[in-house]
């Protein structure tokens, strides 16, 4: 990489990490919803996979995660303890799981939704349709990979504390992913080409 290209990938990388704070802090990334938070901080780190590659989508999804475990940290809610070591809500606790849970689905939105633009981008000569695939890709593996890291990891834990039987759980669980995950992929889907496509032209960058 030559050190132009270089400097504009830093820079972006640094814009996307920098929205990603400003919008925990604001308290926009994150809606509170009965028995989690859904989330709009995925879309930083879409736009980083698909404009920068794997590596820099990774790296923004590693942050999305550690701002994970901070916000439920410092405003527990119900069910925070399963993204937070740090966090003991009644008798439920967190442990080292909870960082799986918080940054290893995260970083899989870099990898799933840079590989899934570059499949796309082969016969969308556009690119928007490929930016969108991208968007609901990458929203439903953060999506599908949080709540079932949750079901896997903290299933007993997160029943209680939702008030479920954990024979009940999975459908809870469903009713997450359907209920989040739809309304998070369509908004990716048109949030993602919305800012990849101008951002691309001001950092003229060609991906294949």
């Amino acid at each position: 990489m030559n050190t132009a290209k270089r400097t504009k990938t830093l820079t972006l990388l640094g814009v996307l990490i920098a929205i990603q704070v400003v919008m925990t802090l604001l308290n926009i990334g994150l809606i509170p919803l009965p028995g989690i938070k859904a989330t709009a901080l995925h879309i930083p780190v879409i736009v980083g996979a698909v404009l920068l590659g794997p590596i820099e989508g990774m790296i923004l999804g590693i942050a999305m995660g550690i701002l994970s475990v901070i916000t439920n940290t410092v405003q527990p809610g119900l069910t925070s303890f399963v993204f937070s070591p740090f966090v003991t809500i009644g008798e439920q606790s967190g442990n080292w799981l909870s960082l799986v849970v918080a940054i290893l689905p995260r970083v899989l939105i870099g990898l799933t939704a840079y590989y899934s633009y570059k499949l796309v981008s082969r016969f969308d000569k556009t690119k928007v349709f490929a930016y969108a695939t991208a968007g609901v890709v990458g929203a439903l593996t953060n999506t599908i990979f949080v709540m079932g890291g949750i079901y896997v990891l903290f299933g007993q834990q997160y029943a209680v504390a939702t008030n479920h039987a954990f024979g009940e759980l999975l459908g809870v669980i469903m009713a997450v992913v359907i209920g989040n995950g739809i309304p998070e992929a369509i908004t990716a889907a048109i949030l993602v080409p919305a800012l990849s496509k101008p951002l691309s032209m001001i950092f003229r960058f060609k991906r294949p």
